[in-house]
């Protein structure tokens, strides 16, 4: 499962199943991410998450409703 800024999340579901797939990614290639340490990896989403507004002011786009 990918998920992108701009998709939209139907259930709680479908972020649940995209932070496994970035922890199975990390046990797999943990070392090649910038943040390479389990503890920095989820400050580092949750930060992530904090700022996407910014993400969306940066590259012109609205902010889903709710955001």
């Amino acid at each position: 499962m990918s998920l992108n800024p701009d998709d939209e999340i139907h259930s709680r579901a479908e972020p649940a199943a995209f932070v496994r797939e970035l922890h199975q990614d990390f046990l797999r290639q943990g070392d090649a991410w910038e943040n390479s340490t389990r503890a920095r990896s989820p400050e580092a989403l949750a930060a992530w998450v904090d700022d996407s507004p910014g993400w969306y002011r940066n590259f012109g786009k609205e902010l889903p409703a709710g955001g």
